[in-house]
């Protein structure tokens, strides 16, 4: 992929691995437009990146995804990259949930059918420009999930999947569909401090923009890069593996 000259929409942006794509890409010569749920969140991005384009949307709102997609190709008719990345981490224990079912949807909503819907709005438009592509942030945990958060794990395997077969009916229209699959990245997914082990989020956005000008179609990295070519006794061994360890076991 060539990083420079695109105009790229990336969700999620205004904080953590969106924001460091939105920064490597301006600095490799893009335009980027970060939407965000939080306007102050976006303010704050904007700050440390002036070049930045800001939109408030809630991905979880068909409404607003809808808006958002009207916005774009109206204010910025060249846009060319999509970056699927808005995401929402919820552990869970399954027998005793207190919340309203609506609390659990919205992990389904922002994680799934968010890209999935984005995805399909984007689609013919990117079949007009120049070097079009999609890229989908997955996770490590699509391949080897962790029970704490089974509905995470479970949308990131759907989205993997989508992602697949988006890939293959869009190869003869020349969009390229890229899926990113993190490992645990240090950063404020599922709630602030619950990730401080993982990998610092710009060696992480370095690896994979690496990947990204190499032309790779899935990316890794670390721990998930050995997630995405693992055989079904290893995704089994790295799940209790994982999960004993987790649960003290």
């Amino acid at each position: 992929m060539n990083l420079s000259g695109n105009t790229v929409l990336i969700t999620g942006g205004a904080s953590g691995i969106g924001l460091a794509f939105a920064e490597r890409f301006i600095r490799a010569g893009s335009t980027v437009i970060a939407a965000g749920r939080r306007e102050a969140k976006l303010r704050e991005a904007k700050e440390r990146l002036p070049e930045l384009h800001t939109r408030v949307c809630d991905v979880t709102d068909e409404a607003d995804r809808k808006a958002l997609y009207d916005w774009t190709v109206s204010a910025f008719p060249q846009m060319n990259v999509l970056v699927n990345n808005a995401g929402i981490q919820q552990r869970v224990n399954l027998l005793d949930a207190p919340e309203a079912w609506s609390y659990y949807r919205q992990e389904i909503t922002a994680n799934l059918e968010a890209p999935v819907h984005l995805s399909m709005l984007f689609a013919p438009h990117l079949d007009k420009v120049n070097r079009p592509a999609v890229i989908n942030v997955t996770s490590g945990l699509a391949f080897t999930p962790m029970a704490g958060a089974p509905v995470y794990s479970a949308t990131k395997a759907a989205l993997h999947s989508f992602t697949m077969s988006l890939r293959y009916q869009l190869a003869p229209s020349g969009i390229e569909v890229i899926e990113v699959a993190p490992p645990a990245v240090n950063t404020d997914l599922g709630g602030p401090g619950l990730h401080t082990f993982g990998e610092p989020v710009d060696a992480f956005a370095d690896g994979i923009f690496q990947g990204l000008a190499e032309g790779r179609a899935e990316i890794g990295y670390g721990s998930s890069e050995r997630s995405l070519r693992m055989s079904r006794d290893e995704i089994d061994a790295a799940f209790r593996m994982m999960n004993d360890r987790m649960s003290g076991r």
